[in-house]
């Protein structure tokens, strides 16, 4: 099971509450609790979610995206991935951002008792590293891999991301 950013606390939950089904876990750019850094991310995120969505996008860009992805941008390429993500709020993103601010899985993380993945992205402004690291201390044997990128690892280094991915299930077969 692979969980990405939100999603890792979805696949922490699914492995301890149904050990049966999962043979293997992946957690990226993910956190079992919100630091500070989240907690004022998800007021700002919320606050702007309804009210303006360009400078939602903007907030979002600034502290998702890695510098050096960011700062490769012209400020044309900049200014329409702004728009873009500005043009893309999925509905269920109140309830997205509302259950992000409840995320408290660490009690849960001793429990895990499949292999273990957990994947830093290192130059991540939402999900810090340092959270990573705490998911992957907090779980029996946990290997912990850090991949130098923003909240957008799919994006910044696939490559990087992919191979870690592999080499983890190629140990698992």
């Amino acid at each position: 099971m692979l969980g990405y950013s939100l999603g890792t606390a979805v696949a922490v939950r699914a492995t301890t509450r149904h050990p049966d089904r999962v043979t293997g876990l992946i957690l990226t750019s993910g956190f079992a609790r919100l630091d500070n850094r989240i907690r004022l991310a998800v007021d700002v995120w919320a606050a702007l979610l309804h009210d303006d969505p360009k400078l939602l996008a903007k907030f979002l860009t600034l502290v998702a995206t890695g510098r050096d992805h960011l700062e490769a941008l012209t400020p044309g390429q900049l200014e329409t991935a702004v728009d873009q993500l500005a043009a893309f709020v999925p509905d269920g993103s109140p309830e997205h951002v509302a259950l992000v601010a409840k995320v408290d899985t660490r009690a849960e993380l001793a429990g895990i008792a499949v292999p273990a993945l957990v994947v830093a992205t290192t130059l991540d402004g939402l999900a810090s590293p340092a959270l990573s690291r705490e998911l992957a201390d907090g779980i029996p044997g946990a290997e912990l891999v850090e991949v130098e990128a923003g909240h957008n690892i799919g994006a910044e280094a696939r490559d990087e991301w992919l191979a870690a991915i592999e080499k983890f299930l190629g140990r698992l077969s």
